[in-house]
């Protein structure tokens, strides 16, 4: 399924805390890390890289919660919904759970992180899969194929 049309918004279970991106998504990724699985309560966490300048809380106030220092999660304070993660290191892009989204089915992880810890029946269908996280010189050309990529899809309705 294609990408649906921009801005796109989405909520908490709950529907307290609202969010937009106004840009296409950088990548897509699965972390299958021992971490996420407790954060997610699942095999593996699922993401969606957005440029911080396309991100953006428009109702409620979200709080931090699982890690507090450079890595910050953000959770609903009232559903406690895990909704996006920021860190120093990765200033420009903010780390969205597309699970978030009003719209998912266009959703396919395109990276998967942290194999290592990957539980034996958790198949994501990535295109690229790492032991760890990939090299930092790994991520402009993950982020043009992953364009390219979505260049070729048809515009979502």
């Amino acid at each position: 399924m294609a990408m649906p049309n921009l801005p796109m918004e989405g909520g908490c279970r709950c529907g307290r805390v609202r969010l937009r991106i106004s840009a296409p998504p950088l990548l897509t990724m699965a972390c299958h890390c021992r971490g996420c699985q407790k954060m997610s309560s699942s095999a593996y966490s699922l993401s969606v890289a957005i440029p911080s300048d396309c991100f953006a809380v428009i109702d409620g106030e979200p709080v931090i919660g699982g890690l507090h220092g450079e890595l910050r999660h953000f959770f609903c304070g009232h559903c406690m919904s895990w909704m996006f993660t920021r860190a120093d290191v990765m200033a420009g892009f903010v780390n969205l759970r597309p699970t978030m989204l009003d719209e998912t089915g266009w959703f396919t992880p395109f990276v998967e992180t942290y194999t290592c810890e990957k539980l034996g029946f958790a198949d994501t269908g990535a295109r690229h899969s790492y032991e760890r996280f990939p090299p930092f010189e790994d991520y402009g050309r993950l982020a043009q194929e992953f364009a390219a990529l979505e260049d070729a899809r048809p515009s979502g309705a």
